[in-house]
């Protein structure tokens, strides 16, 4: 029998111990994922170069060994202020802390360190491909007249695959999101002024490295850098100056709220952004339009963003 592409389970939980398995079920620990695909055993091929008397390949051997996952979720609440997202855990194996208010919010900003890991376990049919140690980075989208979504790219040390009867899937913790557009998605602005948003994506910008030695592997964040991408209708410079805030170098609040139901209202701040090079404008139905870019700045310091749920 073959194995049908849409017979996929995905799984993912915090690690209490790096690189051991803290037991995952389908019931508590299912993603509702899309756009799912695995490098299942990315490294290098070393070459033995031996000596021979004739011409031919040489024979080689794997290292490095490591896998790397991606997939899609939607971006929504979890219907109820003050109670995680079952997103939550996948922000925080990207190195952001999870910090929930009981029936009031739940916030996730980025940390340098104790930045914690996942345990996943990916079947395609009854191929089981366990991925350890997994740290990960994420790009968050947000296009008008589309569903917000968010990227997931995850690393995590090789395990060999093996056939095991799949977990089966319980999904009810991911709601169902809400259309960006101006009814769902009621503030887009840069430093205070409302702007026209056609689209928006917020890239975490993690440093994901794989760090395989003698005495230690590990996969690793190493560093965040967080930037945001827009494309908006161009607006007078006496309304909001792109140009002469990034030749100042002056940082500018950028807020993106979307959702407008209490426990599926998540708001993107980077209170701290500073404006790249604008690169010019482009039109739309005839109307100009700037695409901009933006690198967000920590201040205190691990403040530079924040997702914030309520």
């Amino acid at each position: 029998m073959p194995i049908f592409w849409r017979q996929m389970v995905l799984l993912a939980k915090i690690e209490t111990s790096y690189g051991t398995d803290p037991t995952l079920t389908g019931a508590a620990n299912a993603l509702l994922a899309k756009n799912v695909s695995i490098r299942p055993m990315e490294g290098s091929d070393v070459s033995r170069d031996l000596v021979q008397p004739n011409f031919g390949n040489q024979p080689s051997i794997p290292a490095g060994l490591h896998v790397v996952i991606e997939f899609d979720t939607e971006l929504a609440g979890s219907g109820t202020a003050g109670t995680a997202p079952a997103w939550g855990p996948l922000m925080r194996g990207c190195g952001y802390a999870e910090v929930v208010s009981a029936g009031v919010s739940t916030v996730y900003s980025p940390v340098t360190s104790s930045i914690e890991s996942l345990y996943m376990k990916f079947w395609m049919g009854a191929t089981l491909h366990a991925i350890k140690g997994a740290r990960g980075t994420a790009k968050i989208t947000a296009d008008a007249q589309g569903i917000p979504i968010v990227h997931w790219t995850y690393t995590g040390l090789w395990v060999a695959p093996s056939e095991a009867a799949a977990a089966s899937p319980t999904l009810t913790g991911f709601k169902k999101p809400a259309i960006v557009n101006k009814a769902n998605t009621p503030t887009f602005t840069v430093n205070a002024v409302p702007l026209v948003m056609r689209n928006y994506s917020l890239d975490l910008g993690n440093q994901v490295e794989p760090r395989l030695l003698v005495g230690s592997e590990a996969v690793l964040i190493t560093d965040h850098r967080e930037q945001i991408d827009f494309t908006c209708e161009a607006v007078p410079v006496s309304t909001l100056d792109p140009y002469g805030l990034a030749n100042a170098q002056t940082t500018a609040a950028v807020n993106l709220v979307h959702g407008v139901t209490a426990g599926n209202i998540v708001t993107i701040a980077a209170p701290y952004a500073e404006f790249k090079r604008p690169t010019g404008y482009q039109q739309n139905q005839g109307i100009a339009e700037w695409p901009l870019s933006m690198l967000c700045l920590p201040s205190a310091g691990n403040d530079q963003v924040s997702i914030t749920v309520t």
